[in-house]
């Protein structure tokens, strides 16, 4: 098993423990979607898949909360934030915006990127370091802004 996955699986325990219903609701609903993922694919998945799919369930939050806020419905978008926060405690710390303008220059460089068609070739290299770490469509902002 993955270290993630049984961190994942202690602070479940420990939420039933403490009676914290709302933090256990979501970390269930994080190991529901890893086992989805295990059993549709029979594989057991490594911490990389797994931060792959905790990324996508922060997507999801993000853009519900951008809905919800439009919305006024600032009721649903506050437990949306608060379920960010609860995936946020099993990724890893989130880079700031300094260390990701190193890692793109550092990746222009070692593409030899020059224009928007270069884009892809960045995004590949950069995927894997800032998968879970960082939220990727800003970064994308930041390749488009760095190559324009």
């Amino acid at each position: 098993m993955s270290d993630l996955k049984s961190q994942l699986k202690d602070a479940q325990k420990a939420a039933m423990r403490a009676k914290n219903k709302a933090q256990l609701t979501v970390i269930r609903s994080m190991l529901a979607a890893i086992k989805r993922v295990e059993v549709d694919e029979r594989i057991d998945l490594d911490d990389a898949r797994i931060l792959t799919i905790l990324d996508k369930m922060l997507k999801q939050r993000r853009d519900s909360i951008s809905q919800f806020e439009a919305a006024g419905r600032d009721d649903l978008a506050a437990q949306e934030k608060y379920e960010m926060g609860v995936i946020q405690e099993f990724l890893p710390a989130q880079l700031t915006t300094m260390e990701i303008d190193d890692l793109i220059e550092a990746a222009v460089t070692a593409t030899g990127a020059v224009s928007m068609q270069d884009m892809g070739k960045i995004m590949g290299q950069l995927k894997p370091q800032l998968q879970g770490r960082a939220d990727l469509g800003k970064v994308s902002a930041q390749i488009k802004a760095r190559l324009s």
